[in-house]
């Protein structure tokens, strides 16, 4: 037992019973920051306690010295010498990682439109604007045709080939593409709204949709009026949804 009466290893038992307590006898366990904050004040006790003489503290620093400099302890050496900055490195990137966090506010998944937009420099009033192109019923599937190539060619990277959110790029977003598969996305919204989402994209989002911005582009440069109407059509009818009618006191805004 002459091993447990050297003060080094006192020193190491007391750091290490306090940790093991403080972690994981105490519940609800302590915070990181109170447990950081009560190890370096144990800390400092023991420190104190094994240098209240010089017998003591030159019995603490003694398994230090020799392990410093005697030849036999040489492997040793090369063991801390690897694996201290191992683990400082370590505890260096999670404390600098970043980690994925609940925004600070509520984040509104389908914010209110604003009343109108600017779009190709001139005015176009969002509220109660219903898509143009559904009053040629003849012509339908065609807009729905031409708006399925449109999709192909720009959308189907991110919202999927079965326009379910899951495209080659949607891994990489947070938050992910919009399903339209969903019945709880476009079946909820007016075809209004998906236009200035379309055109508008991320940018044009309100301060209510931070910080977990989409990274949906703005197609308006991109697109015309008529392709982002037809590229709508084609969403309803290729997920057999029914877009959301305007209703009584809508019409004057949100």
């Amino acid at each position: 037992m002459s091993f447990l009466r050297s003060r080094f290893v006192q020193a190491v038992l007391v750091l290490v019973l306090a940790f093991v307590i403080l972690r994981f006898g105490i519940r609800p366990p302590a915070p990181w920051s109170v447990l950081t904050l009560y190890m370096a004040i144990i800390f400092m006790a023991v420190l104190i306690f094994v240098s209240s003489d010089r017998d003591s503290w030159r019995d603490f620093i003694s398994p230090i010295w020799s392990t410093l400099v005697r030849p036999e302890r040489r492997v040793l050496r090369t063991v801390l010498v690897i694996v201290l900055p191992l683990l400082m490195g370590y505890y260096a990137y999670t404390q600098a990682a970043a980690r994925p966090q609940a925004p600070p506010e509520l984040r509104a998944v389908h914010p209110a439109p604003p009343a109108s937009i600017q779009l190709k420099g001139k005015e176009f009033n969002i509220s109660g604007a219903e898509n143009p192109l559904r009053k040629d019923a003849a012509r339908l599937k065609e807009h729905a045709a031409k708006g399925g190539e449109i999709y192909i060619r720009n959308c189907v990277y991110c919202h999927g080939d079965n326009l379910d959110g899951k495209g080659h790029f949607a891994p990489g977003f947070n938050p992910p593409p919009a399903n339209f598969q969903d019945p709880g996305t476009i079946a909820m919204l007016q075809e209004a709204y998906l236009f200035w989402r379309i055109a508008k994209g991320g940018p044009g989002l309100p301060k209510e949709s931070t910080p977990w911005n989409s990274v949906m582009p703005a197609w308006e440069d991109r697109l015309s009026e008529e392709q982002i109407w037809q590229v709508i059509i084609y969403l309803y009818e290729a997920t057999g949804q029914q877009p959301r009618r305007w209703e009584a006191g809508e019409h004057g805004g949100h």
